[in-house]
Parts: structure tokens; C-alpha cells; sequence
């Protein structure tokens, strides 16, 4: 099967013969905006959380899992700008797992749903070989303001909120059977970045904007695509969390920080909602002779960024 990446280019050049009046922005971006009213727009993003894949019941409390599966759709409405409105729970469960761990799954989950004010507006349940939960989020945003992947542009600052690995630091502890330490908590109940994404839209900061979900070497590469540029990032600038490596900062994913490009004599605050904001790089034109994204060491010495955060289905 092909990578993650090509299946969806695969699939978004069928899309393209069967375009809709209503659809603004389809595949390619964190969420789809469909034309809702006049003036307002729709924000549509869909997550599969697959056991195994993206959780492990020996790793992970059920409450845990619940929250995780919808803050990744809520990151997703936050890369755009967007305000979420509502979400769908489809969940398919084995024969055999206990009302208990349900219970607690929809506990974190609708726990998630109250605080960020985005109400479980339906779904569907099933039997199945293993959990698997499928979440729908809706949110709005302005008409002609979502915050897209594609407005990056030559001159440009990169950014990035928060600190980047401490969600890779976690996972490897877990596979090497050690205790992962205080950082646990922030990859076991991640926060959706969704005021600083609004902020960032309506003071109309970015250019350009993503969330964290697969690393910044992938989502980062995500972003240059669909603007047709090529980026540098500075390896000394970019925000280490604490226990983790660079190579867990520039390829670990589920962070759940925003990326953002903005142009560069724009006026950044220092944090955006209590999150700080640091620039660790900028956007270069497009050229067949550099790869899409290189990393500058300290001594000024470029190499290709190569894509090795995380990518279903990619050859290993």
C-alpha cells in the first residue's frame, strides 16, 4: 500500500473531477470549510483513533483515550481559526470489554466536550476486533478567514507555540517499559490549542498555520507543499520540552502545538494565550536543487529535513 501522504494525494486527484459549489477548501488542509451562510463558514474535520495505533489499553486510561480522541479534532478546528460547534462519536468496541472501561472512555470524552463547550451531537456504535473511535468536529469561522496551509510565502518567519518531543519522550519510556515522569500527563490529556488558533486568526497574524499532530518535520513539509515553497528551520531555536531530544522535537508527533507562518515584520507577542511563541525558522522559494525543509546547525551547515515523524503506512 502507499504512504500515508501519496494515498491521500491519490484519492484528493479523483476528488478534484467531482468538485461542489459549497465546498470551499476540501482535502489538504487540517479541516474542510464548506460555505454555511452568508458571511459564515463551516469547519469539518473527522479523526479514526485505532487501539494499538494511536493507544494502548496497557498504557492508557480509558478516560485518557476518550479525551485524546476528541482533542485531536479539536486541534485540528484550532489550526484553522475556527470555533468549535459540535462532534460526532461512532465507536466500535469488542464483545468482550467492560461497561467499566466504556464509561470511562465517554467520561473523558464528554469531559473534553464541556470545557471547550463543543456538544456530542450524535454517532454510532458497533462491534469490532479491536476500539476504534471515529469523531466528527464542527466549528465555524468568519467567511474568507480560515487560517489555510497554503498562504505561506518566501520571506516569511516560522513559528511554533509551546515546547515540541515531550509526547515522543513519553512514548519511548512506555515501549521501554520505564516510568515516563511528570511529563506523562501532558501526552495522556494533550491540550488543544484552540484560543491561541482563534487569537491567531482574528489579530490575523499568520499567513499560514497547521497543528502539531504528526511532527514538525512532516507538518512542517505539510504547509511548504501546499504554498510551493521550501523552508529552513534553526536547530538551536526550536523549543525543546524538558526529557526530550531535538530529534524527538523535529520528529515526534501528537504535540498538539500550532505552527504558523507569519510575514517577517510583523509584530509577534512573546505568548499567545499564556502559550509561548518562539521562531525557529523561515519559508525560502521553491527549488529542485534544496529538499522542501533543511535544518541549519549551529556552525550554519544545511542538511535535508527528512520526513520521519509519523505517516500511516509508510515503508519502513
Amino acid at each position: 500500500m502507499l504512504p500515508e501522504r501519496e494515498f491521500i494525494e491519490r484519492v484528493r486527484r479523483l476528488v478534484r473531477r467531482s468538485k461542489s459549489s459549497r465546498v470551499v477548501r476540501g482535502i489538504g488542509d487540517d479541516c474542510a470549510v464548506l460555505q454555511a451562510s452568508a458571511g459564515l463558514e463551516l469547519l469539518v474535520t473527522t479523526d479514526l483513533c485505532v487501539e494499538d495505533v494511536h493507544f494502548r489499553r496497557d498504557w492508557h486510561p480509558a478516560r485518557s483515550v476518550g479525551h485524546r480522541c476528541l482533542a485531536r479534532g479539536l486541534s485540528d478546528i484550532a489550526a484553522m481559526g475556527g470555533d468549535p460547534a459540535a462532534c460526532f462519536l461512532s465507536l466500535a468496541v469488542p464483545r468482550g470489554l467492560s461497561q467499566r472501561w466504556i464509561d470511562e472512555f465517554v467520561r473523558g470524552f464528554l469531559a473534553m466536550a464541556r470545557r471547550f463547550r463543543v456538544p456530542l451531537a450524535g454517532g454510532d456504535t458497533s462491534s469490532g476486533p479491536k476500539i476504534i473511535a471515529d469523531v466528527v468536529v464542527l466549528g465555524t469561522v468568519p467567511e474568507g478567514k480560515a487560517v489555510l496551509r497554503s498562504g505561506a510565502r518566501p520571506g516569511d518567519l516560522i513559528y511554533v507555540t509551546g515546547k515540541l518531543g515531550g509526547a515522543a519522550a513519553v512514548l519511548k519510556s512506555l515501549k521501554t517499559g520505564r516510568k515516563p515522569g511528570a511529563a506523562t500527563r501532558g501526552n495522556f490529556y494533550p491540550e488543544p490549542r484552540v484560543k491561541v488558533g482563534g487569537l491567531i486568526r482574528q489579530k490575523q497574524i499568520a499567513t499560514a498555520m497547521i497543528d502539531l499532530s504528526d511532527g514538525l518535520s512532516v507538518d512542517l513539509a505539510h504547509i511548504c507543499r501546499e504554498s510551493g515553497v521550501s523552508a529552513v528551520i534553526y536547530a538551536k531555536k526550536v523549543p525543546v520540552a524538558r526529557g526530550a531530544t531535538l530529534e524527538q522535537a523535529l520528529h515526534g508527533g501528537e504535540d498538539y502545538e500550532v505552527l504558523f507562518t507569519a510575514r517577517a515584520g510583523a509584530k509577534m507577542p512573546t505568548k499567545i494565550s499564556g502559550s509561548p511563541v518562539t521562531a525557529i525558522g523561515r519559508i525560502l522559494p521553491r527549488s529542485a536543487k534544496r529538499a522542501v525543509v533543511t535544518l541549519r546547525d549551529a556552525v550554519g551547515k544545511e542538511t535535508p529535513l527528512k520526513e520521519q515523524g509519523w505517516q500511516h503506512f509508510a515503508r519502513k
